[in-house]
């Protein structure tokens, strides 16, 4: 089976985020940071929105593909590591940012701003990254 070249981000993460997606994290995950939002101060438009997401899922993922550029850095490895352990910084350390990373330790996340910072700005982090072409080693 042949794979999409620019396949930056992956459906089967988006659908293990949607199951936590009354907190928006898988629309965060497909650059969506004002929906998600809505969906984090709303759990999910009450469930509504979150329901209907299970279908929109292939869509964000083909319009994320569209959008952002593949590279060194895996977008999925990153929100994972954002989504459950970004209060101790593990995705920055994940991108090479080790100043922030350890602030993030430290602090838990600056204190959860920083984390919640970070949905808003993760994929325009790690596309910044790949479209530079710097090598993580």
């Amino acid at each position: 089976m042949a794979t999409d070249s620019n396949d930056t981000h992956r459906k089967t993460v988006g659908y293990l985020l949607w199951i936590f997606g009354f907190t928006g994290s898988h629309r965060f995950y497909y650059g969506k940071p004002v929906t998600g939002t809505i969906w984090f101060f709303t759990l999910g438009l009450l469930g509504i929105g979150w329901l209907i997401d299970l279908f929109l899922i292939p869509s964000m993922d083909r319009g994320a593909d569209r959008r952002y550029a593949t590279g060194p850095v895996d977008y999925s490895i990153a929100w994972l590591l954002q989504t459950f352990l970004g209060v101790l910084g593990l995705h920055r350390f994940y991108l090479r940012k080790w100043f922030t990373g350890l602030l993030w330790l430290l602090t838990g996340g600056l204190f959860l701003v920083g984390w919640l910072y970070d949905f808003w700005t993760l994929n325009g982090q790690v596309d910044e990254i790949n479209r530079r072409g710097r090598t993580l080693t």
